[in-house]
C-alpha cells in the first residue's frame, strides 16, 4: 500500500503545481484515468478489492462438508472430525478423489468457526483482567521427573502463583495426595508472608473436591479436611470450570509450571533426595525474582514488594498438614501405610500408634511422643528399617544381625561406619561371636544418650590399644563430649579446669591402659602414656609380726582341769 500512497502523492501534487489535465496525469504516471481521479478525490487509495477465488473441484462437496461439521456441535470433544477424516469420507461416500488435502484443510478452518458460531458454540476470546495487589492467587501441580538417588522417579510439583506480582513458589513431593497439597499451601504462605485476601484459583482436584456439582454456578462439595485448613488461614477458594473450558481461568500458573520446568528442571536434576532439591528450588526462586515478565513494566521483586505487605497475616496456630492414621504394629516391628512398610520400636508390637504421614515424611507417635520418623518412600511396596529400632531384640538374639535387613540398610546409608564395623571384628575376635555382637549391639545403644561423633570418638580410643568392650567405649566417649565443651567453653572466654594445664598442650595423651599390656611390657617404659612404676614390690610381711604365737609347751588351764594334756600347736 505503501507505494499506491506515494503514486496518490505524485498525482496530487502534479495536478496542484502544474495543474496538469487528467489525461495528462494518466500518461505521465502511467495509470488509468479512474486512478487519477480517484487519487484527486482522497489521499487515500481505496482498498483492494479481493478477488472471489472458486474451487469448482470442491463446489459440489460443500453441502456434504457442512453437515460433517454440524454434527460436531453435539459430538464428544474428542470425537470430532478433522481435516484427514472429512477428506476420507469424501472419498469413501462421495467418490471424490480429484480433491487434495489442502484444499479441504483450508476450507474445514473456515467453516467450522462459523458453524461454531452459528450453532452457539463458545467463541474463544480472552479478555485481559487486573489483579490487584495481594488478592488473588492460583495453584496447580505439575509433573516432573528427578533423578532420585541414582533412579528416575516421576515426582510432582505443587506451585502457588501470586496473580498481581507474578512471585511464585514451587515445591518438589513424592506425591500429589491431600497431605501434599496442603504442606505446599503451608510452605507457600510461610514463602510469601501472608495468604491472598479475595481468593485462590484451583481446578477440581479430588484432593479438594469431592464432588462437582453440575448446574449454574461453581457449587462443589468439599472434603472435610479441606474445608478446615482453610478455614484456619482464612480465604475462599473459586473453582475454574471442569475440563479444558477452565484452563484459561488460570492461566497464570499453567504458565509458571512450564517455565519453572523448562528452565530450571531440564535437564532432569540429580539429587540424593527431595529435601536436597527443594533447598535448590528456594535459590532459583530468589534469583527468578530480577526477572521480568513480558508485558509488565516492573520486574517480580519489584511488584512483589509492593505486594507482601497488603496479604493477610498469618494465624498464630501452625496447621498440621499431615494424614493421621492408626495403623497396628506387625510382628516384625512394622506399620503398613499407603502399601509401604516402616519400622518402629520393637516394645509397640500388636499396638496401634498415631502416624502424622506428611508430604515428604512420616512422624510416628506412641501417645504424644514421637518414637519414629522417615522420610517418605516413593516406591510401592517398598520398605524403611533403622536398626535402632531392633537393638533391644537382638541383644537377645544376636545371631540375627549379620543378615538384617535393617543392618543391609544401615550400612546403605552410611550409618554404620567403618569404625562400627572395625570394632564388630575385633570384638568377635577377642569375645567370640555372640558375646561380641552383644558388646556391638552395647555400643549402638549409647548413640541414644551421645552423638555420633562422641562414639566414633570412643570407639577409634578403644580400638588403638584392643580394648573392644562398650564400657570402655562409653568413658572414652564421655571424656571426648566433656573435652569438645571445654574446647567450646575456652574459645568462647569461659574458665575451665584445665585450661592453664601448657605443659599437655603439645602431647597426645592416651586415654585407655591396656592391663595386660601393662604388665607383659617393661615396667621402665612409659607404656599407653603412664609414667614408670618405681614403686616397690608389695609385701604382707608386716601383717605376720600380728599373728598370735603360742607356745606348744604353755598349758591350757581349761585342759589341765579335766586331766586332758593340751595337744601341741
Amino acid at each position: 500500500m505503501g507505494s499506491r500512497v506515494e503514486l496518490f502523492a505524485a498525482i496530487r501534487r502534479d495536478a496542484r503545481v502544474e495543474e496538469l489535465s487528467i489525461r495528462e496525469l494518466a500518461r505521465r504516471h502511467g495509470v488509468h484515468r479512474r486512478t487519477v481521479r480517484q487519487a484527486l478525490a482522497s489521499a487515500v487509495p481505496p482498498p483492494r478489492k479481493r478477488p472471489v477465488r472458486v474451487s469448482p473441484r470442491l463446489d459440489p462437496f460443500r453441502d456434504a462438508i457442512d453437515a460433517m461439521l454440524r454434527a460436531d456441535l453435539d459430538a464428544p470433544r474428542k470425537q470430532r472430525h478433522t481435516a484427514v477424516r472429512v477428506l476420507a469420507r469424501l472419498v469413501e461416500e462421495q467418490g471424490a478423489t480429484g480433491l487434495s488435502y489442502s484444499t479441504v484443510r483450508d476450507y474445514v478452518r473456515v467453516r467450522r468457526a462459523q458453524i461454531d458460531l452459528e450453532g452457539g458454540r463458545r467463541v474463544q476470546a480472552f479478555i485481559a483482567q487486573v489483579h490487584a495487589p495481594g488478592r488473588e492467587a492460583e495453584v496447580d501441580f505439575g509433573d516432573v521427573y528427578v533423578v532420585l538417588d541414582g533412579v528416575r522417579t516421576k515426582c510432582h510439583m505443587f506451585v502457588l502463583w501470586l496473580s498481581h506480582s507474578g512471585k511464585a513458589i514451587h515445591r518438589v513431593y513424592p506425591t500429589e495426595a491431600q497431605e501434599a497439597f496442603l504442606q505446599g499451601h503451608v510452605e507457600a504462605f510461610e514463602a510469601i508472608g501472608g495468604v491472598p485476601t479475595q481468593h485462590i484459583k484451583y481446578d477440581n482436584l479430588k484432593t479438594a473436591v469431592a464432588k462437582v456439582i453440575h448446574g449454574p454456578g461453581r457449587a462443589r462439595q468439599e472434603s472435610d479436611r479441606w474445608v478446615l485448613f482453610r478455614s484456619h488461614y482464612g480465604f475462599e477458594p473459586f473453582y475454574c470450570q471442569p475440563g479444558i473450558n477452565g484452563a484459561h481461568e488460570k492461566g497464570g500458573v499453567e504458565g509458571a509450571v512450564g517455565w519453572f520446568r523448562r528452565n530450571h528442571l531440564t535437564p532432569m536434576p540429580e539429587v540424593a533426595t527431595l529435601d536436597e532439591l527443594n533447598e535448590q528450588i528456594k535459590s532459583w526462586e530468589a534469583r527468578d525474582e530480577s526477572r521480568r515478565i513480558s508485558g509488565r513494566t516492573n520486574t517480580i521483586g519489584e511488584d512483589f514488594a509492593t505486594e507482601r505487605p497488603l496479604l493477610r497475616p498469618l494465624p498464630e496456630d501452625a496447621f498440621d498438614p499431615g494424614l493421621a492414621l492408626t495403623p497396628r504394629v506387625d510382628r516384625s516391628s512394622m506399620i503398613t501405610v499407603r502399601m509401604v512398610k516402616y519400622s518402629v520400636p520393637a516394645h509397640l508390637i500388636g499396638r496401634r500408634v498415631r502416624v502424622a504421614l506428611r508430604a515428604s515424611e512420616l512422624v510416628v507417635f506412641d501417645g504424644r511422643t514421637i518414637v519414629a520418623t522417615h522420610p517418605r518412600v516413593v516406591a510401592k511396596s517398598g520398605h524403611r528399617v533403622i536398626l535402632d529400632h531392633y537393638l533391644e531384640v537382638l541383644r537377645y538374639k544376636p545371631g540375627a544381625l549379620p543378615g538384617s535387613t535393617a543392618l543391609a540398610q544401615a550400612r546403605v546409608a552410611g550409618v554404620f561406619t567403618s569404625e562400627r564395623e572395625a570394632f564388630w571384628v575385633a570384638s568377635r575376635k577377642v569375645n567370640g561371636d555372640t558375646d561380641g555382637t552383644r558388646e556391638l549391639i552395647d555400643v549402638l545403644l549409647l548413640h541414644r544418650s551421645m552423638t555420633a561423633d562422641q562414639v566414633t570418638a570412643g570407639i577409634s580410643a578403644a580400638l588403638s590399644v584392643g580394648a573392644v568392650t562398650a564400657d570402655v567405649v562409653a568413658v572414652e566417649a564421655r571424656r571426648h563430649a566433656n573435652a569438645t565443651s571445654e574446647d567450646a567453653a575456652a574459645t568462647e572466654g569461659g574458665a575451665t579446669q584445665g585450661r592453664h594445664l601448657v605443659a599437655h598442650a603439645g602431647s597426645r595423651e592416651q586415654r585407655v591402659v591396656h592391663l595386660t599390656q601393662r604388665r607383659l611390657t617393661d615396667p621402665a617404659a612409659v607404656i599407653a602414656g603412664l609414667p614408670p612404676d618405681s614403686r616397690p614390690a608389695p609385701s604382707v610381711a608386716v601383717y605376720d609380726e600380728l599373728l598370735p604365737r603360742r607356745r606348744a609347751s604353755t598349758p591350757d588351764p581349761d585342759l589341765t582341769c579335766t586331766g586332758v594334756s593340751a595337744p601341741a600347736r
